[in-house]
Protein backbone atom coordinates (compact mmCIF):
# COMPACT_ATOMS: atom_id res chain seq x y z
CA UNK A 1 0.00 0.00 0.00
CA UNK A 2 3.19 2.75 0.14
CA UNK A 3 3.89 4.81 -2.55
CA UNK A 4 6.33 3.55 -5.14
CA UNK A 5 8.65 5.08 -7.80
CA UNK A 6 6.48 5.98 -10.49
CA UNK A 7 3.90 7.24 -8.26
CA UNK A 8 6.53 9.72 -6.55
CA UNK A 9 7.35 11.10 -10.03
CA UNK A 10 3.96 11.73 -10.84
CA UNK A 11 3.55 13.39 -7.92
CA UNK A 12 6.65 15.44 -8.03
CA UNK A 13 5.92 16.70 -11.49
CA UNK A 14 2.17 18.09 -10.37
CA UNK A 15 3.73 19.67 -7.78
CA UNK A 16 6.60 20.87 -9.83
CA UNK A 17 3.55 22.15 -12.54
CA UNK A 18 1.57 23.50 -9.90
CA UNK A 19 3.96 25.64 -7.50
CA UNK A 20 6.71 26.20 -9.60
CA UNK A 21 10.45 25.60 -9.86
CA UNK A 22 10.72 28.83 -7.44
CA UNK A 23 8.37 27.40 -4.07
CA UNK A 24 9.10 23.99 -4.74
CA UNK A 25 11.92 24.07 -1.92
CA UNK A 26 10.12 25.94 0.40
CA UNK A 27 7.58 23.70 0.25
CA UNK A 28 9.34 20.57 0.75
CA UNK A 29 10.72 22.30 4.06
CA UNK A 30 7.38 23.51 5.11
CA UNK A 31 5.85 19.91 4.49
CA UNK A 32 8.94 17.99 5.97
CA UNK A 33 8.31 19.97 9.08
CA UNK A 34 4.84 19.55 9.07
CA UNK A 35 5.46 15.70 8.72
CA UNK A 36 7.94 15.98 12.03
CA UNK A 37 5.61 17.74 13.98
CA UNK A 38 2.17 15.18 13.16
CA UNK A 39 5.22 12.30 14.03
CA UNK A 40 6.15 13.67 17.67
CA UNK A 41 2.62 14.82 18.39
CA UNK A 42 1.19 11.06 17.93
CA UNK A 43 4.34 9.13 19.31
CA UNK A 44 3.33 11.56 22.60
CA UNK A 45 -0.09 10.30 22.18
CA UNK A 46 0.40 6.74 22.28
CA UNK A 47 2.97 7.19 24.68
CA UNK A 48 0.47 9.06 27.20
CA UNK A 49 -1.76 5.95 26.19
CA UNK A 50 0.14 3.11 27.08
CA UNK A 51 1.07 5.10 30.21
CA UNK A 52 -2.83 5.47 31.28
CA UNK A 53 -3.43 1.46 30.16
CA UNK A 54 0.09 0.22 32.23
CA UNK A 55 -1.35 2.37 35.83
CA UNK A 56 -5.05 1.20 35.08
CA UNK A 57 -3.74 -2.74 34.47
CA UNK A 58 -1.94 -1.97 37.84
CA UNK A 59 -4.51 -0.93 39.63
CA UNK A 60 -6.50 -3.69 38.66
CA UNK A 61 -3.90 -5.91 39.95
CA UNK A 62 -3.15 -4.29 43.25
CA UNK A 63 -5.65 -6.07 45.73
CA UNK A 64 -7.73 -3.26 48.22
CA UNK A 65 -6.35 -2.36 50.74
CA UNK A 66 -8.07 -3.99 54.36
CA UNK A 67 -9.78 -1.47 56.35
CA UNK A 68 -8.34 0.53 59.32
CA UNK A 69 -9.31 -0.50 62.18
CA UNK A 70 -8.90 1.94 65.18
CA UNK A 71 -8.14 0.84 68.49
CA UNK A 72 -9.10 2.87 71.32
CA UNK A 73 -6.50 4.11 73.88
CA UNK A 74 -7.67 1.99 76.72
CA UNK A 75 -7.30 -1.15 74.18
CA UNK A 76 -3.51 -0.16 73.33
CA UNK A 77 -3.17 0.06 76.98
CA UNK A 78 -4.66 -2.73 78.04
CA UNK A 79 -2.45 -4.92 75.15
CA UNK A 80 0.12 -3.97 76.95
CA UNK A 81 -0.36 -4.30 80.53
CA UNK A 82 -0.89 -8.27 79.15
CA UNK A 83 2.46 -8.06 77.55
CA UNK A 84 4.28 -6.95 80.65
CA UNK A 85 2.63 -9.30 82.83
CA UNK A 86 3.57 -11.84 80.40
CA UNK A 87 7.09 -10.59 80.11
CA UNK A 88 7.64 -9.87 84.03
CA UNK A 89 9.92 -12.30 85.81
CA UNK A 90 8.03 -15.02 88.28
CA UNK A 91 8.48 -14.06 91.94
CA UNK A 92 11.46 -15.50 93.53
CA UNK A 93 10.95 -18.41 95.63
CA UNK A 94 12.86 -19.99 99.07
CA UNK A 95 12.25 -23.53 98.05
CA UNK A 96 9.98 -23.94 101.05
CA UNK A 97 6.27 -25.39 100.65
CA UNK A 98 3.70 -22.62 101.54
CA UNK A 99 1.74 -24.35 104.12
CA UNK A 100 -2.19 -24.52 103.24
CA UNK A 101 -3.65 -22.12 106.10
CA UNK A 102 -0.89 -19.34 104.54
CA UNK A 103 -3.09 -19.07 101.39
CA UNK A 104 -6.42 -18.41 103.06
CA UNK A 105 -8.04 -21.76 100.93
Amino acid sequence: MGLGVPELIVIFVIALIFFGPKKLPELGKSLGKGIAEFKKASNELRNTLEEEVRLDDQKQKTPPAPPRIAASPETIHSGARDVIDVASPPAPTTGEPVARGEHGS
